[in-house]
């Protein structure tokens, strides 16, 4: 029987989140997006720029709480902890579901029993830059020189663990090269060094580098996805420079609380992939990079379960440990 008057409640509940949203009647219980990760990054700029959307045909305010710490694990840890009614987000990246658990010798939630996913929001390819100044004019060229001179690059990251580090440790397994890695704290020191050439180059996301790379301030070799950007149609793919088997992609996605009653989940899907659409949010991610996904809950469950095995191979094999 109580199992019973359990099940009511949540489909109560679901039902109260589609209706009273729909009239509107909810202007006192705002939704809270967790960005888990500082302000600034694209992660809180995606958050705000979602919420803003959803706020309009949820009718109902979406606050974004910036809650940074331990790669993500501290804001995930408070979305896994609260109560699974909708009203609790988090846009994920796709290093705290798939690769943290790897990279932490203790996490404070399960990842993968903790959230149920909504929806994949934007992904960006990796990009393999240098400085100008090295003399590489393709990834073919690095990989030569990397294999004649093991460990002579040396190439930057925003720190140990972060999507940079384990984009250069796939390279480097893919290509069967050593390159020597240097952790900074943060994208933007680890880019100026490289503007500056105190490191030969970095494999990054095309938001941290793309506007550099437009100017002549650094030079991409590759990009790491099975078709070229849009933003710059020359760069050739990884597999077309001759480095198979290397694929790498930065991802933020919504996720919520597990136990989230499925009509909640359906609804929040609904209205984030509608706000995916609109012409301002797709001309705005475009210039930066970043394509906009709004897959569905289930195919962005597949990819969080593919990536998971793909992401904890390379970190054992580089044995590669957080801070």
């Amino acid at each position: 029987m109580k199992s019973m008057r359990i099940f009511v409640i949540a489909l109560m509940s679901a039902a109260c989140f589609v209706t009273t949203a729909e009239a509107q009647n909810y202007p006192d219980r705002p939704i809270h997006l967790i960005a888990p990760f500082p302000a600034g990054g694209l992660a809180d700029v995606l958050a705000r720029s979602v919420g803003d959307e959803i706020s309009k045909t949820l009718g109902q305010p979406v606050i974004v709480e910036n809650r940074a710490g331990a790669g993500g694990n501290v804001g995930a840890d408070a979305v896994a902890k609260a109560a699974p009614d909708g009203y609790t987000l988090m846009m994920s990246s796709a290093g705290i579901l798939t690769a943290n658990p790897f990279l932490y010798a203790k996490m404070p939630f399960d990842a993968e029993s903790a959230f149920v996913p909504v929806t994949n929001v934007a992904d960006m390819p990796m990009m393999v830059v240098v400085n100008p100044k090295v003399e590489a004019k393709t990834l073919g060229e690095l990989v030569a020189f990397a294999r004649a001179q093991p460990g002579k690059l040396n190439f930057g990251s925003p720190g140990i663990g972060t999507t940079g580090h384990l984009g250069l440790a796939m390279l480097m397994h893919a290509a069967n090269v050593k390159i020597t890695h240097v952790p900074y704290r943060g994208a933007a020191p680890a880019v100026a060094d490289l503007i500056a050439g105190q490191i030969d180059g970095v494999v990054d996301n095309p938001p941290t580098v793309l506007q550099h790379i437009e100017g002549g301030r650094l030079k991409a070799l590759a990009v790491a996805a099975k078709t070229r950007m849009m933003q710059l149609p020359d760069l050739p793919t990884a597999a077309e420079s001759g480095v198979a088997n290397y694929e790498a992609t930065s991802w933020f996605g919504i996720v919520a609380p597990a136990g989230t009653p499925p009509a909640i989940v359906a609804r929040l899907h609904k209205e984030i992939v509608a706000a995916l659409r609109t012409p301002a949010m797709q001309e705005r991610f475009a210039k930066s990079g970043a394509r906009l996904v709004g897959n569905s809950p289930d195919e962005f469950a597949a990819q969080i379960r593919t990536e998971r095995v793909q992401w904890g191979g390379i970190i054992r094999a580089a044995n590669i440990k957080a801070e």
